[in-house]
């Protein structure tokens, strides 16, 4: 009896190019999602891989509830929502920082007010300093926050710092390094071991293959 094709959830947008020549490199035929078309289902052509594009937000949960066998996802979504799922293989793409930020000078709030994306991993963060804080949810544009008064911080990924230094903000501290992770759900792990294994086992190649530092740096 042919196994039926491993469910591959994908992020759309930037990271979708460097991950298609890193499943080039790891032996994956992923010529599907070259295709521009609107298709948000596409079955590779050896038929061992059926990808699902997503907004980057949506990959775990479609691998938690079985959706998805595996995926490709942010470790600052994972911090955000605090999934349950397996995370075998930090791929060492998109690499950034969690941090807080604010201005340069200027006396807080009593109660600091922060803007962010990220309100979880906020409230833990100021938790564990012992920092009463007042959190307020912003989607978009969150340097913005401290500039106009809506907050005296703001809690944000951090890739080169430049729109940080142009808004007159700087970096507090760091929360959390953040990079790309290949995401399994639990129970397909047990039912579907050999080739989800031998698929970690190609990716983790196919890093050494594309770049012999970040493939060592791959934990797994």
């Amino acid at each position: 009896m042919t196994e039926p094709p491993l469910t591959f959830a994908v992020p759309k947008g930037r990271m979708l190019k460097p991950l298609i020549a890193l499943f080039n490199n790891s032996g994956i035929d992923a010529d599907a999602l070259k295709s521009d078309d609107r298709r948000l289902v596409k079955p590779s052509a050896d038929g061992r891989f059926r990808f699902l594009l997503l907004k980057p937000d949506d990959v775990p949960t479609y691998v938690e509830y079985g959706a998805a066998d595996v995926g490709v996802s942010g470790r600052d979504v994972l911090l955000e929502r605090d999934y349950g799922l397996y995370q075998p293989l930090d791929l060492g793409m998109g690499v950034c920082r969690m941090v807080v930020a604010g201005p340069k000078h200027g006396k807080p709030r009593d109660v600091p007010r922060v803007a962010t994306k990220y309100p979880s991993i906020a409230a833990k963060y100021f938790q564990t300093k012992g920092t009463p804080v007042e959190i307020v949810f912003v989607q978009g544009s969150v340097e913005l926050a401290p500039l106009v008064g809506l907050a005296d911080l703001i809690v944000d990924i951090v890739e080169t710092g430049s729109t940080l230094k142009e808004n007159d903000l700087v970096i507090k501290d760091e929360i959390h390094p953040i990079s790309s992770v290949v995401v399994v759900n639990r129970a397909q792990f047990k039912l579907r071991s050999a080739a989800i294994s031998a698929l970690l086992k190609g990716l983790r190649a196919g890093l050494v293959a594309q770049s012999p530092a970040q493939g060592a740096q791959s934990p797994g």
